[in-house]
């Protein structure tokens, strides 16, 4: 009877979930949540929001596997929760995309310090660029809870509940891996901000298509054959060098793994080891192998 007291209020009592086969585990199995300063800053947003209890059940949720699956689209994060009944619960999280024209005044903010543009690019947030999007009368992160359109199926009628609370966490931490994720909520894609930031903004010219020819003794020009194939096949894989140019400059990235950086890791990735961490050592020692090859090969 208690309990449908509660429940005409809209109060559910704390109950166990069901446990949870398969689920996203947070790495952060005590303390705070996030290691890099744009998850933290995530984290710190929705713990600034003041609701309560629920906060602490939702870490307890993201650390045990309750949550079974997260899906990241542009404005838009759609996530199942396992609680206490036997089907898991629908939690939608929207996040107010950028108009075009405000991501217009800020892609020329972020293009006028190379600085931006280069950390993007490797991996990193620089933290200037909340000052940057300030600049232009934006914020990078949500600022207050209408930011923000949450939703679950569950039956609370608290918003944000113990179900959303845990899969914002766990958003801090891929925030943490990509930090373009941020980017794409409000609006752009990884493969459109960096192309936005590397655009010149000049005119391209185009590449010369024509095929060369050789004038005739009407006037008219006729295209010149293609070069024959080599008569002895063999000598095809035994050719002459390359040309020096063509290497340009070979030396050791400055920066370890940008490749991986730039493309960021599988998204939430659950092994023992951080993919980037192990990886990020094997690139640091097989560049300069690498170079040293090379330059043996060259």
């Amino acid at each position: 009877m208690a309990w449908r007291r509660y429940h005409d209020y809209g109060y559910f009592p704390p109950s166990r979930p069901r446990e949870a086969k398969g689920g996203i585990k947070a790495h952060s199995q005590r303390g705070t949540f996030g290691e890099s300063w744009w998850a933290k800053r995530w984290i710190a947003v929705l713990e600034g929001f003041q609701i309560g209890a629920r906060l602490g059940r939702g870490r307890s949720y993201a650390r045990q596997g309750q949550v079974l699956s997260i899906d990241i689209d542009t404005g838009l994060v759609k996530a199942k929760v396992q609680g206490s009944r036997s089907t898991p619960y629908d939690i939608t999280i929207q996040v107010k995309a950028l108009s075009a024209a405000n991501w217009q005044k800020l892609i020329r903010a972020l293009s006028q310090q190379a600085i931006f543009a280069a950390k993007l690019m490797a991996g990193e947030m620089p933290q200037e660029i909340e000052q940057a999007f300030k600049g232009v009368g934006l914020s990078l992160f949500p600022e207050q809870l209408q930011d923000l359109g949450t939703d679950c199926s569950c039956p609370d009628w608290s918003n944000p509940c113990k179900h959303i609370a845990a899969v914002y966490y766990l958003l801090g931490e891929e925030f943490h891996r990509d930090p373009f994720v941020i980017f794409k909520l409000r609006g752009k894609s990884r493969e459109e901000l960096i192309g936005l930031l590397g655009a010149t903004g000049g005119k391209t010219t185009k590449m010369d298509t024509r095929r060369k020819s050789t004038p005739t003794g009407t006037g008219a020009k006729v295209p010149l054959p293609p070069e024959p194939l080599a008569v002895d096949i063999s000598s095809f894989w035994s050719g002459s060098s390359l040309p020096e140019e063509l290497f340009g400059e070979v030396r050791v990235p400055s920066v370890p793994a940008a490749l991986l950086k730039r493309l960021g890791g599988f998204p939430f990735w659950r092994g023992e080891e951080r993919f980037l961490a192990a990886t990020e050592e094997i690139y640091t020692q097989a560049s300069p192998r690498g170079l040293e090859i090379f330059l043996t090969w060259r």
